[in-house]
């Protein structure tokens, strides 16, 4: 009976200690979603079409902030030429605010499903809310 508990002492050693490493990352991970938050709120992305005609600006999470418009547009008097070039270079925006969300988020949170998720939806809540159940569980 001793080798068994002498066992089953050192697999829970093990598995608190791998416990404590988990919620350690835990806490950094909530310690800097502040941070996070903050700076994603203030991401813009602003792209401009080949000629400069168009300079369109984008929030984090690719959404239209503002579009200008050079007085040059006028001169032109094609509004088909003029509205693929909006959309181009909207596009091209929101496809660099992506890259650059993921790139801010990558450096905060763990790869996975959880992260995809809030990349999609910002719903910090929706993030944690299943560690902040298994956490509270193990307490």
């Amino acid at each position: 009976m001793a080798l068994t508990d002498s066992v089953n002492r050192d697999a829970n050693r093990a598995l608190r200690a791998r416990f404590d490493e988990v919620y350690g990352q835990y806490q950094q991970l909530r310690s800097g979603l502040d941070e996070l938050q903050a700076r994603l709120a203030e991401l813009r992305v602003t792209e401009r079409s080949a000629d400069g005609q168009v300079t369109a600006t984008v929030d984090a999470r690719g959404e239209l902030i503002s579009v200008e418009l050079d007085s040059s547009i006028y001169r032109d008097r094609d509004p088909r030429a003029l509205s693929g070039k909006i959309t181009a270079t909207v596009r091209r925006a929101a496809t660099g605010a992506t890259a650059a969300t993921q790139e801010l988020v990558s450096a905060y949170l763990p790869a996975g499903p959880r992260a995809a998720d809030f990349l999609r939806t910002g719903d910090f809540g929706a993030l944690l809310g299943r560690a902040d159940t298994l956490l509270r569980r193990s307490e």
